[in-house]
C-alpha cells in the first residue's frame, strides 16, 4: 500500500524533473519522460542531472542506456535512494533530503521588494546575482521566460538590486523551489523572500524541493520537513 508520504516523494520527484527537463529544453535539448524516470539522450545543463526516476526500484540497465555516458559528467537522480548503480559505471556524488512545507504553514513577510523576472534584462540581473561571481550566469537563459511552469522569484533591495531569489516549478500537486540563494545571510536570509512570493503566486499548493547539510537545516528552521532520501549519481568518477 503506498502512504500518504510516498505519494508525496513520487509528486516531488515529478516536479523537479520536470524543472530538468524545462532547464534542457531552454538549452535546446529535449528529453523524454519515461514509466520509471525522465532521460535526457545528450549532456544536460551544468548542475542538472541526464536522467531523474519517477518510481522506486527503477531498472538500472534499462536508466543507464537512455543516456550519454560517453562523454563526461552523466548523472543520475536517484529519486528515491533504492538503486544500486554501480553495476553500470556510476559512484555516489552526494545525498541529500526531499522537504516538503504545507500550504497551510504560516507564510513570512520579507522586507524584500518582490518580482517575478519576466524579461531577458531582469533574468541575466537575477543569474548574476545568483551566480555571485562564479562565472555560470548564462546558465540561465531567456528561453525559460517561455515556459509558463517556471517562475523565477528575485528579492530586491531598497535601490533595485536583486539581493535573493529561487526558482518555483509549479505542478498539478505542488510547487518545487530550487537554486535559493541570497547575497548575504545565506538560507536563512532567502527563504523569507522565497516564501512570501510563493504565497503569494501558489497560496493552496504546498512547497517542496531538496536540500542538505547546513541548507537543509535552514529549510528546517523556516517550516520544512524532511520527507525522503535522493542520491546523485555520477558516472565514471
Amino acid at each position: 500500500m503506498t502512504t500518504p508520504k510516498q505519494l508525496l516523494v513520487r509528486a516531488t520527484a515529478r516536479n523537479n524533473a520536470e524543472w530538468c527537463a524545462a532547464m534542457s529544453r531552454s538549452h535546446g535539448l529535449a528529453g523524454e519522460f519515461g514509466a520509471q524516470a525522465w532521460a535526457a539522450p545528450s549532456r544536460t545543463p551544468l548542475y542538472y542531472p541526464d536522467a531523474v526516476t519517477l518510481v522506486p526500484d527503477a531498472d538500472p540497465t534499462t536508466l543507464a542506456a537512455r543516456i550519454d555516458t560517453t562523454a563526461p559528467g552523466a548523472a543520475v537522480k536517484d529519486s528515491f535512494a533504492d538503486l544500486d548503480l554501480t553495476e553500470v559505471g556510476f559512484q555516489v556524488l552526494f545525498e541529500a533530503q526531499w522537504i516538503h512545507r504545507p500550504a497551510s504553514a504560516p507564510a513570512p513577510v520579507s522586507d524584500l521588494a518582490l518580482d517575478v523576472a519576466g524579461d531577458p534584462d531582469m533574468l541575466h540581473a537575477w543569474a548574476l546575482a545568483w551566480d555571485d561571481g562564479d562565472g555560470n550566469a548564462d546558465l540561465f537563459r531567456p528561453e525559460l521566460l517561455d515556459d509558463p511552469a517556471n517562475f523565477v522569484l528575485a528579492g530586491q533591495s531598497a535601490d533595485g538590486r536583486v539581493v535573493a531569489g529561487a526558482v518555483a516549478s509549479r505542478s498539478d500537486q505542488v510547487v518545487g523551489i530550487s537554486n535559493v540563494f541570497a547575497l548575504d545571510g545565506g538560507p536563512d536570509a532567502a527563504w523569507p523572500v522565497v516564501l512570501d512570493a510563493v504565497t503569494w503566486l501558489f497560496p493552496t499548493l504546498p512547497v517542496v524541493g531538496y536540500e542538505q547539510g547546513d541548507a537543509l537545516a535552514a529549510a528546517v528552521r523556516h517550516g520544512f520537513e524532511p520527507v525522503g532520501p535522493l542520491r546523485i549519481w555520477l558516472h565514471g568518477q
